[in-house]
């Protein structure tokens, strides 16, 4: 089916070769190299190539339709460097667009991203919105939700794809003139609870949420932003490893921001996550653990002073606190520094984590350590057509015994770039790095990198 739908997408950007659209195209190479030594193993050197393409195609016969794909692939050109295979891709989206002439409205078909104030999803299906009278809007989308292939968790995935059938939602918005705009918004991802299978799961992928979200600036130097999500979902029985039923609230997620003068500005947030909603439905298999049910909430602010021109000196704080780990107290400053004349940007850090000892079974030690001291300084240069940049970022650890770093009390990593553009279209840059971590000793790697952009137009357009 898949399969089916792209074919159709690129058979509409051939037909549509007698109009007079617009076709721009994104391309990136890229060609990596490195090799690994491990004692008492084979040796093994790795030179992974991967492309990057992207089409943006306008006036498919009428102005208002449009035709958008970006997808990558890869190859291995010697060892095989990823457990999957020598090689691969994805179709990343690929969508067509109709914008009407009225109402601010259009739809989209295919493979599309969608964020709209419950979350942030992807999906194959059909989306649409348009201004209604009054400062109302509404949007909707509905299909099925893009599926990232997991090798971390195969057994698990039987149920995820059985219970990621359909996903949709829909959200209605008011924008309030010199205020703001706040919107009302609901969320189902899937039809089927993990306790009403055949065989219940253990593990939930479904959603139903129910989202509250708004921003508001009632003056320049004021901006408040968040969001609030409820699950709607009907979970099975509180497990026992819990102490209390889980909370109805699966998200608050708040930013404010006040510029208190020219050169002072302050900003904090609040952010409470309940992962046993929250996580339930993601499709980042490799990003998130659906498996994991406690809460997180953080706090913190910042200070800045100076400006973005000359110098700016950062201070910030964030505390957070996770039911299965403890509190982390990070704090520190940030200072960057725009020298306009040498076309030179730079800057320097330092930060401090002070965190509660992890929990550590099976081992004869109960618990590791966590906190540590972070070190970083950049420069970025830009002249013409030739750029470059070097970052170099070191940690102290306080607690060597922490099993996931190797034996050693400190990592570090330093990473330069050189890039030239040599035509209006075409750029090629390279980077090197070395570094020590808990994994690789004396690391060096090296990323080439070549980006191509071609656009052409029709009668009265530009190329």
């Amino acid at each position: 089916m898949k399969r089916c739908i792209h074919v159709a997408l690129l058979a509409t950007l051939v037909s549509a070769a007698g109009w007079s659209q617009d076709v721009n195209v994104y391309s990136t190479t890229m060609a990596q190299l490195w090799k690994q030594e491990t004692p008492g193993f084979d040796k093994y050197t790795y030179t992974p190539v991967t492309q990057y393409l992207g089409i943006d195609a306008t006036k498919l016969g009428t102005d208002a339709l449009s035709l958008h794909i970006y997808g990558w692939g890869m190859t291995d050109l010697a060892d095989q460097s990823s457990p999957n295979g020598k090689s691969g891709g994805y179709l990343t989206s690929g969508y067509l667009q109709y914008r009407f002439s009225q109402a601010n409205a259009e739809i989209k078909a295919g493979r599309f991203m969608v964020s709209q104030g419950g979350g942030m999803e992807h999906v194959d299906g059909v989306s649409a919105r348009a201004d209604l009278r009054g400062g109302f809007a509404i949007s909707a989308f509905g299909g099925r939700p893009v599926r990232f292939a997991s090798f971390l968790d195969p057994d698990a995935k039987q149920d995820y794809d059985f219970q990621h059938d359909v996903i949709f939602g829909t959200r209605l918005s008011l924008r309030i003139p010199k205020a703001g705009e706040i919107g009302l918004s609901y969320l189902q991802d899937g039809s089927t609870a993990a306790k009403d299978l055949p065989i219940p799961s253990p593990v939930d992928y479904s959603r139903k949420q129910l989202g509250i979200d708004f921003k508001l600036s009632p003056h320049s130097a004021v901006d408040f932003s968040g969001r609030t999500l409820f699950d709607l979902a009907s979970h099975a029985d509180t497990p026992a490893t819990l102490a209390e039923k889980p909370s109805k609230i699966a998200e608050h997620d708040y930013t404010l921001s006040v510029k208190v003068a020219d050169s002072v500005s302050v900003a904090g947030t609040f952010t409470e996550r309940n992962f046993y909603a929250y996580f339930a439905g993601s499709n980042l298999k490799s990003l998130f653990r659906q498996d994991e049910k406690d809460k997180f909430r953080s706090f913190g602010g910042s200070v800045a002073w100076g400006s973005p021109s000359s110098i700016e000196v950062v201070a910030d704080f964030r505390n957070t606190h996770r039911e299965s780990y403890g509190d982390a107290n990070r704090f520190g400053a940030d200072v960057r520094w725009n020298v306009s004349k040498w076309k030179l940007l730079s800057g320097f850090g330092y930060h401090r984590v002070d965190a509660d000892d992890a929990p550590l079974t099976g081992t004869h030690v109960p618990t590791y350590g966590l906190s540590h001291q972070e070190l970083r300084a950049w420069a970025m240069y830009q002249k013409g057509l030739l750029s470059a940049s070097l970052d170099g970022i070191f940690y102290s650890f306080n607690d060597k015994t922490n099993p996931n770093l190797g034996g050693k009390g400190s990592i570090y990593q330093v990473v330069g770039s050189v890039g030239y553009q040599t035509t209006a279209n075409l750029k090629i840059s390279g980077d090197i790095s070395y570094g020590d971590d808990a994994l690789f000793k004396k690391q060096v790697m090296g990323l080439l990198r070549v980006e191509y952009r071609f656009a052409s137009a029709g009668k009265g357009g530009r190329k």
